[in-house]
């Protein structure tokens, strides 16, 4: 018997500790969703993103858009701008993509994502290459926390392009 009511006054315990931590009391934001699906960080826009993938939007780079979708598991950083042909093209290998950009292949992984930024998806533009890398996978850049960082460059026409970024 004994043994009985040292198990339910262990789980009793157990059960309220999870209750003092789930507090809402606690001060304390959790990214994370509670399974019902994505959402979008209503306070987290381009320099969230550009931090989160640790560069910089290149300097006279126009229609800077970014956000952050909140998700179960892992986060989706997207970031956009338009910027010179040359820039967009340094940016790639700042990045330390495996394979250089390619009309060839795309990753599919960005989906309809960019709508939220009132983008057309870049994988439904004629002509956008792509390449994609996992950081950790390569040299140490300081991108340790991201998982997987790709780019997307579609030409704008005289000389400019619009580069779409997106990291989880």
């Amino acid at each position: 018997m004994s043994k009985r009511i040292a198990a339910l006054s262990g789980a009793f315990c157990a059960a309220l500790l999870l209750t003092a931590c789930s507090s809402s009391d606690s001060g304390v934001t959790v990214s994370r969703t509670s399974g019902s699906g994505p959402t979008w960080d209503k306070k987290a826009g381009a320099p969230q993103a550009a931090s989160f993938m640790r560069l910089r939007v290149p300097p006279g780079a126009t229609a800077v858009k970014g956000a952050v979708q909140v998700n179960p598991q892992e986060d989706k950083y997207l970031l956009s701008f338009v910027t010179d042909r040359a820039t967009a093209a340094h940016l790639a290998t700042e990045l330390h993509f495996d394979h250089p950009l390619s009309t060839t292949e795309k990753s599919g992984l960005g989906g309809s994502l960019f709508k939220h930024l009132g983008l057309t998806d870049p994988e439904k533009l004629n002509g956008v290459r792509w390449s994609g890398v996992c950081p950790p996978c390569v040299v140490k850049h300081g991108r340790g926390q991201v998982q997987w960082i790709e780019m997307f460059v579609h030409d704008e026409g005289n000389g400019r392009a619009r580069v779409y970024l997106q990291a989880f």
